[in-house]
């Protein structure tokens, strides 16, 4: 997740050339024999209350008990934006939104229903794969704070639009890899989008007109390898509106790692709105986020300290599942016991007549190109 834009071709990071092919990670696979403890989104900074309202924390259970942590985006009282990587295989989600502290969010509640896209192939989680995108529905609405808000998702008309050299930011609670529990402090970092043909020299065919890159902003290892999968790539428009325009998907792997130069994969949301229809009934992309407010929004930017990298100008367009201890987690603790997940998990039926986290292989396909 690391950028730069006219330099692009003539840079040789760590030694080895841009265009050389790299094997895609999912990011909490990055790294897992080492210890980086101290790490989590580099080079970023801590968020203050507000600042990111629309990011959720995810946690999510597998049938044997075991948690995982993921980040979302909320574009709805009652649905988040998450990669499918994420959901994949598990029974349940708890997701806190409003959050910057996690011990400290406007809103907690527990989920069953997700729905992966269809082409995405839920027996093979482990699988960097295309349109690694993920619906999953709050049981219990979200109220909108000034600290709890949704972001306006891409609109189909920029689905493939080409966001190449522009600023864009990441956002994630990050995590410590091996030897602790995730920070409880939301972080976030600025990062530069990168074209597709160029990352496609990296990723291959894994870059479909589906997907967005990005890399660092300034500082090499400017990265949100150790933010959340699934968690928000975002872009401010012309009229100062944070849109998403990305869910965190995959890194550069094997020797390089996310701290190389190379570009990150995250799956635009855009091209995806007549499946998001199909699945919720809801128009995400003609919802009116001017009456959701009920409270004024606070006064905070995404600008960076000035004495560590200045607020980007406005810019011209260029045409890892980390296992967590759930005894460090009274809420998870309690839930687990609660959904005695050894035993058994109840399936029910939605109104598509899908079964909760069974996605049938019905081929939807995206909106072309």
């Amino acid at each position: 997740m690391l950028g730069s834009s006219g330099l692009l071709f003539l840079l040789v990071l760590c030694g080895q050339s841009l265009s050389q092919k790299v094997k895609p990670y999912f990011i909490e696979d990055i790294n897992k024999d080492v210890d980086t403890t101290n790490l989590r989104i580099v080079s970023g900074w801590e968020a203050t209350p507000g600042q990111h309202p629309h990011h959720a924390a995810l946690r999510m259970v597998d049938p044997t008990g075991g948690v995982f942590a993921c980040g979302g985006s909320i574009v709805h009282r009652e649905w988040v934006i998450t990669a499918a990587h994420c959901v994949a295989g598990r029974i349940t989600v708890v997701i806190r939104a409003g959050v910057t502290n996690l011990t400290t969010p406007e809103y907690i509640s527990e989920s069953t229903e997700w729905y992966n896209y269809p082409t995405y192939d839920d027996t093979r989680p482990n699988l960097v794969q295309p349109n690694d995108i993920s619906l999953l529905r709050l049981h219990r609405p979200v109220v909108f704070t000034r600290y709890l808000q949704p972001i306006r998702v891409q609109s189909s008309a920029d689905a493939f639009r080409n966001y190449d050299g522009l600023t864009v930011y990441a956002s994630g609670h990050g995590r410590l890899w091996t030897n602790g529990a995730t920070p409880e402090v939301l972080n976030w970092v600025y990062l530069r989008a990168v074209a597709n043909p160029t990352c496609a020299l990296n990723f291959g065919t894994l870059i479909t007109p589906n997907a967005i890159c990005a890399r660092f902003f300034n500082v090499t290892s400017q990265s949100t390898c150790q933010g959340d999968s699934g968690g928000p790539l975002v872009h401010v428009d012309p009229q100062g509106v944070p849109i998403l325009i990305g869910v965190t998907s995959f890194v550069a792997g094997g020797e390089f790692g996310c701290h190389s130069g190379f570009p990150a994969g995250f799956i635009r949301p855009g091209p995806f709105h007549d499946w998001f229809y199909r699945v919720s009934g809801v128009d995400f992309e003609n919802l009116d986020h001017d009456e959701v407010t009920e409270e004024p929004e606070p006064e905070t930017t995404t600008s960076p300290p000035t004495t560590v990298t200045p607020e980007p100008e406005e810019e011209e367009e260029s045409g890892e599942d980390s296992e967590e201890d759930s005894e460090e987690d009274p809420d998870l603790s309690e839930l687990l016991k609660k959904l005695e997940v050894k035993v058994k998990v109840k399936v029910k039926v939605n109104k598509f007549k899908l079964k909760k986290k069974v996605h049938v292989k019905k081929r939807i396909p995206a909106r072309s190109h």
